[in-house]
């Protein structure tokens, strides 16, 4: 097995890097996407992204500018104050996640690849990853968690205490927006490698593990990059190794990892 790993880093590294970087950067937003309750936002960006990402490959145009410029769309989109309105925010996302779910199978189903194409959308594979995926990986995963951790405490304040924050002159809307935005950003530059359900599988699945077991927002973070790297490593390792799919192996892997810290924080 360790034969497999020498294998996997020296046939792949590009996959490992890009994997890794996407690991990190969804999984540090991702904790606050569930502290914010906005799981939902999630799911509709990862089906808008690969979306874009099905009008590059159609288009034959770069997948992530794609991507990119339909979940900042999206983002522009919600961040409309529908609470003025009679339709919910939340039904409005119900009808994006539709019609982007919908249009990107329609829009690949009269390609040459046709079905394969749509498996590529929603499943992805890390270990197709490119020069390219891994320089877009980390262009867009190394700024978007540095400005992250700069400006931990207004993002912490605008999400948590928006009144306190508001009484200390930080304009909540404004963090949020611009926290969407690089949510939006990250969900784009993963798309492609990672599919739609790796990417809210990050997003999501160690977040909610790291959240279980602390109630301080920092150790979650180190504990939500640490499962996240954690799963994304061992489990290609695995996918190499015994020949399985690797994007279902990470997230199973990812999955293991929070019924683990399920368990702990019941029984203790």
């Amino acid at each position: 097995m360790f034969d497999s790993m020498k294998m996997l880093l020296e046939f792949f590294p590009f996959a490992v890097v890009t994997g890794l970087a996407i690991a990190l950067a969804c999984s540090l937003v991702g904790v606050f996407v569930i502290l914010k309750r906005v799981v939902f936002i999630g799911v509709v960006l990862s089906e808008v992204a690969a979306f874009g990402v099905a009008i590059g490959i159609v288009t034959g145009l770069s997948p992530f500018l794609g991507a990119a410029a339909l979940t900042a769309s999206t983002v522009a989109l919600l961040s409309y104050p529908f609470e003025a309105r009679r339709i919910p925010r939340d039904a409005v996302m119900g009808v994006v996640f539709v019609a982007a779910s919908a249009l990107s199978v329609l829009l690949v189903s009269q390609s040459a690849f046709g079905l394969e194409q749509v498996k590529a959308l929603l499943y992805g594979d890390l270990l197709l990853a490119s020069p390219t995926d891994s320089l877009i990986a980390l262009s867009v995963a190394v700024p978007v968690i540095a400005a992250l951790l700069v400006f931990l405490r207004p993002t912490v304040y605008a999400f948590l205490d928006p009144e306190g924050a508001k009484v200390l002159g930080v304009n909540v809307r404004l963090w949020e927006l611009l926290f969407f935005f690089a949510l939006g950003l990250v969900v784009a530059a993963s798309s492609k490698v990672a599919g739609a359900i790796l990417v809210f599988c990050y997003l999501v699945v160690a977040p909610a593990a790291a959240l279980l077991l602390t109630r301080r927002l920092r150790v979650a973070l180190a504990l939500s990059a640490g499962a996240a790297l954690f799963s994304t490593f061992i489990g290609m390792w695995l996918s190499f190794g015994l020949d399985l799919p690797a994007n279902q192996t990470v997230s199973a892997l990812a999955c293991a990892t929070f019924v683990a810290a399920l368990g702990w924080s019941v029984i203790t």
